[in-house]
């Protein structure tokens, strides 16, 4: 069964608001090291913490981590990149390439990365932060991207298992942080959803559905198209 007790974790984001729990709440439960990782990594309280500059859109800062992290036995694909407007169509080139580098081909890319690393250690996990919007498409780009590292991490996990390594999706709707800040419905407290996602993984649990939302939008995915989006009957 999976365990935080004596494992190497790499968390990547972890500046922000849930990329630091992460990191404090991995030590908590006995790791020994956690790789703290970031486009400009700041300095730590704790020496068991090594800061590690990471752009998870550059292939080059993934092959750089690779090498300096190869005592690594769980990957955190934490970092990820939001919207300013819902519309799929008004957003900028620049926003619609920043998405799908940040939320969908950094975490692929390094996982693949990372791979050879982990298949070779006991209890190897990896651990997937998508969103409730993965399964409801009303924020544009980002939806999609999540959507598309919702169907990546399933295919991580068919192609992982025979090796021993154990892949986590995470599905949460808004968490009190800074990318959520303009959000007026519930917050999940950061610290509660790792706590969550820790708790799911040592129980070896697949994937974890975090709030409410996560768990209704995942269960009307069965229902008719018109039911998920009523919007669709005001259209002419």
């Amino acid at each position: 069964m999976p365990s935080l007790n004596e494992a190497v974790v790499l968390v990547t984001g972890a500046n922000g608001g849930i990329g630091s729990h992460f990191v404090y709440e991995a030590l908590a439960r006995g790791a020994t090291k956690v790789y703290a990782t970031a486009r400009n990594p700041r300095t730590w309280d704790d020496e068991r913490i090594v800061p590690l500059a990471l752009d998870v859109t550059d292939a080059a800062s993934i092959r750089e981590a690779v090498e300096k992290a190869s005592d690594v036995t769980v990957l955190i694909n934490n970092a990820g990149a939001s919207v300013s407007s819902a519309g799929i169509l008004t957003h900028s080139d620049e926003e619609i390439r920043r998405n799908v580098e940040t939320n969908f081909l950094g975490p692929l890319f390094l996982a693949r990365a990372f791979a050879p690393i982990l298949t070779t250690k006991n209890a190897a996990v990896i651990i997937d932060i998508h969103s409730a919007l993965s399964w409801y498409a009303v924020a544009g780009i980002y939806s999609a991207t999540k959507a598309a590292l919702w169907s990546a991490t399933n295919s991580l996990r068919l192609e992982l298992a025979p090796a021993g390594v154990h892949v986590v999706g995470v599905h949460v709707g808004y968490v009190d942080t800074a990318m959520a800040a303009h959000a007026t419905d519930p917050k999940l407290d950061p610290a509660d959803l790792v706590r969550t996602v820790f708790d799911a993984t040592e129980a070896g649990e697949y994937e974890v559905l975090a709030d409410t939302t996560s768990i209704q939008l995942k269960a009307g995915l069965s229902a008719p198209i018109e039911a998920v989006y009523p919007q669709l009957g005001a259209t002419p």
